[in-house]
């Protein structure tokens, strides 16, 4: 079908391992294929090439984020249409065709996303508010197609043009709320972010899949609290958010210090995590 020809489906990795990719990829076959692989696995990218017709792959020395290496691969995206995808989310070829015929029939729209569900087919949380209006993380019941202010960018639909044009991903995110960032975007030019209610996926949500445990721990406490703070700074709603966590600095370093004297190192490094994407946030303020 032509259709299938015109979406290319981008995917950035960062330590996944090669069974989870590989169960990604099964469903993707007669799509365009581009991966950037954050984490320099050249010997994943063998067994990968060798296994699966995939147009580029991209191996990076340094870890340059979410955001930055989403941009890098829609530079080599050659079709109208982008689905930007998380290796653990997995959606077929059936769905993803009905994301695409969704963004086709719904005028204004600008980002279109699956309804979402893990392994024991449970709803997940997929659409919702944007973090400045709302709560987020409860799923929502849906009927049928669905206008939200977000949806998660574990699996989002839309036209590279649209994507260029916006300025793509802020690269200045590196890990969190880039997707939030991009919706925002959409919705100040009037264009719809709509969760397809006949489009399924299977997304298990918090599971990281950074073996080293310390490695784990600082991107994940780090960059939820910086990257927090830079979006909502970006929103210009960020002051309330900076004086709550500036009242927890102080018992921050109480718990670093008592973790450390008793040799907890990971919450040692938990709390020096949280301090430390404050310090940052702090200065360039």
């Amino acid at each position: 079908m032509n259709h299938l020809k015109n979406i290319t489906v981008q995917i950035v990795l960062y330590e996944e391992t090669a069974e989870t990719i590989i169960k990604c990829l099964n469903n993707l076959k007669k799509f365009k294929v581009i991966i950037l692989d954050n984490s320099n696995n050249l010997k994943l990218k063998n067994d990968l090439i060798k296994k699966y017709e995939i147009q580029k792959y991209i191996l990076e020395k340094k870890n340059i984020g979410y955001s930055k290496a989403h941009n890098k691969i829609a530079s080599f995206v050659d079709t109208d249409y982008l689905l930007i995808l998380n290796p653990d989310c997995l959606i077929d070829e059936k769905n993803i065709i009905n994301l695409y015929h969704a963004h086709k029939n719904y005028s204004n729209c600008g980002i279109v996303g699956p309804t979402t569900f893990n392994q024991n087919n449970d709803l997940t949380f997929n659409g919702g508010f944007l973090p400045e209006n709302g709560n987020i993380g409860e799923p929502t019941i849906l009927d049928g197609d669905t206008c939200f202010q977000s949806i998660l960018g574990s699996a989002m639909l839309l036209r590279k043009k649209d994507f260029l044009d916006l300025g793509m991903f802020n690269e200045k995110l590196f890990l969190f709320f880039s997707d939030y960032d991009l919706c925002r975007k959409f919705r100040n030019i009037k264009k719809s972010v709509i969760q397809v209610f006949d489009s399924k996926a299977v997304h298990e949500h918090g599971i990281s899949k950074v073996r080293n445990i310390f490695k784990r721990i600082f991107l994940r406490e780090f960059y939820i609290i910086y990257d927090e703070l830079l979006y909502f700074s970006i929103s210009r709603s960020h002051q309330k958010k900076f004086d709550t966590l500036k009242k927890k600095i102080p018992s921050y370093y109480i718990k670093f210090f008592i973790n450390l004297i008793f040799l907890n190192f990971r919450k040692s490094l938990l709390y020096a995590s949280k301090i430390m994407a404050y310090n940052r946030f702090k200065k360039e303020l």
